[in-house]
């Protein structure tokens, strides 16, 4: 599905040390109320391999434990990129939130055209 492409060309767009919300992905996607879509392409690995680990929700929490070998993973990977993850399993969004520009989000709008997703 060619929203699934786009999802994992967003992904891959999320750089290290930063997290991005499902809507926000949603939204660069061009279908901003399709949230919970992204999270589902994640959890079955419908986006291929990218980085989900640097995917939370609205407020910063790391809510995708069941998609990775282990419960913890998320949050491992997360800290190896030096982003603090709480003991309640949250990031700073103010932190650590990708404020992408946009010039990255009109980027993305033409590559999904040339790529005719």
């Amino acid at each position: 599905m060619d929203f699934y492409k786009r999802v994992a060309i967003v992904c891959s767009c999320i750089p290290p040390g930063r997290v991005a919300s499902y809507g926000q992905i949603a939204l660069l996607c061009g279908k901003p109320k399709n949230a919970r879509q992204v999270g589902y392409c994640l959890n079955k690995g419908r986006a291929g391999e990218v980085p989900a680990h640097r995917v939370v929700n609205s407020r910063g929490c790391l809510t995708g434990a069941a998609s990775f070998d282990h419960p913890d993973m998320q949050r491992m990977l997360l800290e190896e990129e030096r982003v603090a993850v709480s003991a309640d399993m949250r990031v700073d969004m103010e932190r650590y939130g990708w404020k992408n520009t946009l010039e990255e989000a009109l980027n993305l709008r033409e590559r999904f055209a040339r790529e005719g997703i």
